[in-house]
């Protein structure tokens, strides 16, 4: 083998490369467990060492984000897919024009895009042209907010770039407006990206999240950007310390012996409580704090239930009032809003947090608190966001990082007042209640056009122009698709997900050496353990969340990576059985096996990649997951392993192998089947398997999930056996005229799902609660809950007694039209893609045309099978992403065969270029029958262990595959093959091929 040192060094750098990054994962558990164990706590501990360096330069908090993450179905959580409001954000660049045509194409654009494919911005351009065809778009968007992009002089080709840009902005603000939003929320390994594809779709992922319908409400919130006047922190700070001993009074903590005369005693006292060696105010001094017993914490709290945990501002200067860890903000906020306290408090003050930690603080634990000034009788800022037309980050005049905004004519006027108002004092900017900035005011500021300067950073002034910019215009956003799971169900699935993958690599690895012999069985094997670990590093590197469709594309590369083995192996037998010696033969296996295996390989990463690029959430996991694999076992099935072989070999060991044992040693050799001699027959009777299926799809069609009709899917358990008839006719009086579906999941009777399209199309924040809340009173009517359950405990993701919904899912109706669309054209383009490469490769186009036809009838059989099979299996065979899914990767994997047997036809025209045609054809199926059929048993071991072992959630995917896996094999020997045959016609082929297999 050439090159044989790169090989090596690839292999050693690949193996540190994913040995760093796996090492995350270990250290992050190391941690966590010492973090069980400790006596103070769980969140104690993790707190003290979160920002610390505890591998090589990286803190406890950063090897968090690196390790591989558990996704929903395996941690539980929630992810949602937000849709921002494109066709708001078009009518605030037009001024909220009133105009009846602009209104009516906006409507129409609106209504369409439900169904269409195109953007909202094209679908607005041709309606309106529609109505008013010698309209200039430049009439409605020449406003000041599109100042500096749009005039009256500008073309609709112009108008429309700009809108795309604009829009483009307001989605990317929204973007980072929800990031902020889950940063605070405190989400563990948080995922938030744009769905590519898409205009204006955000995909959120909060793993472990416990409170769904406060998450909907943070998301879907408008944003609201205010700018308000300060309090200097003098003036507010004595009021505060005062508002401690009333805060003690209050919550009956009183007692003779603290009790004092004297204002300034308290004052006194107060300031002692947050002597240096408090550990807040150590912390802001940058020193190291000393631990306080919990009782002293206990005690301390008692005496000063604010200033225990409230560091006051003692300089006085600022709007900044105080300072508190982040754990303590909340009891802060309760304490403030005692009613004693808020007695002595100016009426006109408002406390806000700061967005981020203090700057003063390394650990990112201590946040800050402003004292705001309401000056407005309705209680709101004297000026909002809406003003804003344009901010961006700069750099001052002494080269620092700063932001310039600016205003239109009404903003320009009202921040002249304002800041003429509040020289020498700060203006603060807050987003959502919370404080982004509040820079000090040094001179009146006319024009509209500031200049906002401080202690940036280029990343602080960057999210700061995000955030200014992110109240130039409405976007609003709304969840068109959610998925909750609870985290019971979430152990559930990592149980049966490592179960299922630890037995079917003990299987595989067992049917390589019962089949190869034990030496060439754990040579294969050790290519497995490789292809594995390599996989896993990969996507650690990634940062990939780990999924349990993530791990059926892991479970299924292996068994494509035992396919590669299967191939060498047989080539290699072939060779020796020609006479090669053992080294020879080795050279020549792995030679003539090298075509097939790429071009399998190859085709499969296509289907990968057109999975990938069509899917969304786990398929794309999937997807993700089946390519890396495909990559890593072509690698060390082709590479690693020879280099194990021609080591052995070189040392003048491993000569006597036959790769074969007592049960394959006679296995399929030597058979002489007429393959070609049954053309009329095997067609007729795959006639009529696919006129059975075309019959099925008439009479009975196809079971269609909510991703392809929208709607809602509740998974309830229950703690007796429930029929899913009871659980629908208990419903269907409930929903109106709305369609209500009910299916039991597994065999013991305890779990329903719930499937309806009810109120669907509706987006308020509280329709979801309130159709849990119809769930709930349906099935206490129908005696199906236990005594005493309330609505609470029902809809209690965490609740594993007695009843409750453990998961639920949500597709609105224009994301199920695009998953629908989008389904159709994956498997249409999959199928042209191969075709395409088939002819470039093997230059002919019977062979494209053979592989094509059988993909198709592969593909049709299996859609087929779940139209003929639906409502009487035991279990859910509706058609959805993750169906669409397993048709792709049947796809990806059943033209292995065919490319195999198409690799040997070349080979013996090459060979053989006299040879009559029929017997060409038959004795390349014949000879690479055994790869055909063994590579398609250790692929339908894996399949039958995963469909038995693996759970409910992927039961659907595993049956297609199964029936893909044996469809597909015979198709490649009676659909492929012939009719490549038939196509050649009456040539002989002896100038098809010229070149070597």
């Amino acid at each position: 083998m050439q090159n044989k040192g790169f090989v090596k060094f690839f292999a050693l750098l690949l193996t540190l490369v994913c040995l760093f990054y796996l090492s995350f994962s270990f250290v992050t558990r190391y941690h966590m467990n010492k973090a069980e164990e400790d006596p103070k706590g769980e969140t104690h501990y993790l707190d003290s060492v979160m920002n610390k360096k505890v591998w090589f330069s990286y803190t406890l908090k950063k090897c968090r984000e690196l390790e591989i993450g558990l996704g929903l179905d395996l941690k539980g959580g929630m992810n949602v897919i937000l849709e921002v409001s494109v066709p708001d954000v078009v009518k605030a660049l037009a001024d909220n024009k009133t105009d009846e045509a602009f209104n009516k194409a906006v409507a129409e654009a609106a209504k369409k895009q439900v169904t269409s494919q195109e953007d909202f911005i094209t679908l607005f351009v041709r309606e309106y042209k529609k109505l008013v065809p010698d309209g200039k778009l430049a009439e409605l968007f020449a406003t000041q907010q599109m100042k500096d992009k749009v005039n009256t002089r500008s073309t609709d080709a112009e108008v429309e770039r700009a809108l795309r840009e604009e829009v483009k902005a307001a989605i990317d603000n929204s973007y980072n407006v929800l990031r902020t939003r889950i940063d605070r929320f405190g989400v563990v390994q948080p995922n938030i990206q744009a769905v590519e594809g898409s205009m204006g779709r955000i995909m959120v992922e909060l793993p472990g999240i416990k409170e769904p319908e406060r998450v909907r409400n943070l998301l879907q919130g408008s944003a609201n950007l205010e700018f308000w006047e300060t309090y200097e922190a003098k003036d507010i700070v004595p009021i505060l310390m005062s508002a401690d001993e009333r805060a003690r009074l209050a919550m009956g903590t009183a007692t003779d012996s603290v009790k004092t005369d004297s204002v300034e005693m308290k004052k006194e006292e107060a300031k002692a409580a947050l002597s240096s060696k408090d550990s807040l105010a150590a912390v802001l001094k940058g020193e190291t704090a000393e631990a306080q017993s919990t009782a002293d914490l206990e005690q301390l709290k008692k005496e000063h239930p604010l200033l225990a945990v409230f560091q006051p501002n003692q300089s006085g200067i600022g709007a900044i009032v105080g300072y508190a860890d982040y754990k303590d903000t909340a009891a802060i906020n309760n304490i403030l809003n005692l009613k004693q306290v808020k007695e002595i408090l100016p009426r006109d003050l408002k406390l806000m947090w700061g967005v981020k930690a203090s700057e003063m603080d390394q650990t990112g634990h201590i946040f800050e608190l402003y004292a705001i000034r309401v000056t407005e009788r309705n209680g709101r800022a004297p000026l909002e966001g809406d003003v804003i037309t344009d901010a961006r980050d700069s750099y001052d005049q002494f080269n620092k990082p700063c932001v310039t905004m600016s205003m239109n004519t009404d903003g320009s006027r009202r921040w002249a007042a304002l800041t003429k108002k509040n020289i020498g004092k700060e203006i603060a900017i807050a987003l959502d209640g919370y404080v982004y900035s509040a820079p000090r005011v040094n001179s009146e500021i006319t024009g509209g056009n500031s200049e906002i300067t401080g202690n940036f950073t280029p990343e602080v002034t960057k999210d700061l122009a995000n955030v200014l910019k992110s109240g130039k215009m409405p976007a609003p956003a709304r969840i068109v698709q959610e998925d909750i799971v609870g985290p019971s169900l979430g152990q559930q699935s990592i149980n049966q997900g490592l179960v299922s993958f630890i037995v079917a690599l003990i299987a595989l690895m067992t049917y390589l050496c019962l089949m190869y012999g034990f030496i060439p069985g754990m040579i294969a094997n050790f290519a497995l353990i490789f292809n594995f670990f390599f996989t896993m590093g990969i996507l650690a590197s990634f940062q990939a969340a780990l999924t349990l469709s993530g791990i059926a594309g892991m479970v299924l590369s292996l068994a494509m990576a035992v396919d590669a083995n299967v191939l060498i192996h047989e080539r290699t037998k072939e060779e020796m059985k020609a006479g090669k010696t053992m080294k020879e033969a080795i050279n020549a296996g792995y030679s003539g096996a090298f075509s097939a295996i790429f071009d399998s390989n190859l085709t499969s990463i296509i289907t990968g990649v057109i999975l990938f690029y069509f899917g969304t959430g786990p398929i794309r996991g999937f997807a993700t997951t089946l390519i890396i694999g495909i990559i890593c076992s072509f690698f060390t099935a082709v590479y690693m392993t020879r280099l194990v072989y021609e080591h052995f070999l070189a040392k003048g060991k491993l000569r006597n192998l036959t790769f074969s044992t007592s049960i394959s040693k006679n296995l399929f050799q030597n058979v002489h089947f007429n393959f070609m001699g049954i053309i009329k027959r095997s067609f007729t009777v795959w006639g009529i398997l696919i006129l059975v299926c075309v019959v099925s799809f008439v009479v009975r069609g196809l079971s269609p999930s909510i991703d392809f009709t929208g709607g809602r899917n509740f998974v309830v358990q229950f703690d007796k056996v429930v029929q899913p008839e009871t659980v629908r006719d208990l419903l269907e009086n409930k929903v109106d005229d709305a369609n209500i579906q009910a299916i039991a999941l597994g065999t013991d009777g305890h779990r329903i799902r719930v499937t309806t399209n009810y109120r669907i199309a509706e987006d308020g924040a509280n329709v979801d609660a309130e159709i849990e809340g119809i769930l709930y009173n349906a099935f206490k009517e129908g005696n199906l809950l236990p005594d005493g359950l309330t609505l609470e405990q029902f809809v209690d993701r965490d609740n594993t007694e007695g009843c409750s919904i453990i998961s639920s899912q949500k597709v609105g109706p224009s994301v199920a039209d695009d998953l629908k669309t989008s389904a159709v054209w994956s498997v249409i383009f999959a199928l042209i893609a191969i075709g395409l490469y088939i002819l470039i490769r093997f230059n002919n186009i019977a062979y494209s045309v053979g592989a094509t036809a059988a993909l198709a009838v592969d593909t049709l059989l299996v859609v087929g099978a779940y139209s003929l099979c639906y409502g009487w299996m035991p279990f859910s065979l509706e058609v959805d992403q993750t169906f669409i899914g397993a048709v792709l990767t049947v796809i990806g994997y059943s033209i292995n065969d065919k490319v195999v047997i198409f690799d040997r036809v070349r080979e013996f025209y090459h060979l053989y270029p006299k040879r009559e045609r029929t017997k060409l054809f038959n004795d390349s199926l014949n000879t690479t029958l055994a790869r055909t059929l063994n590579t398609g048993q250790s692929t339908l071991i894996v399949l039958l262990i995963i469909f038995f072992l693996g759970g409910d959630s992927i039961r659907s995917f595993s049956f297609a595959m199964i029936l893909g896996v044996v469809v597909g094999t015979f198709s490649s020997l009676f659909v492929a093959a012939p009719v490549a045959y038939l196509m050649m016609g009456g040539r002989k082929g002896q100038k098809e091929e010229t070149g070597k297999a």
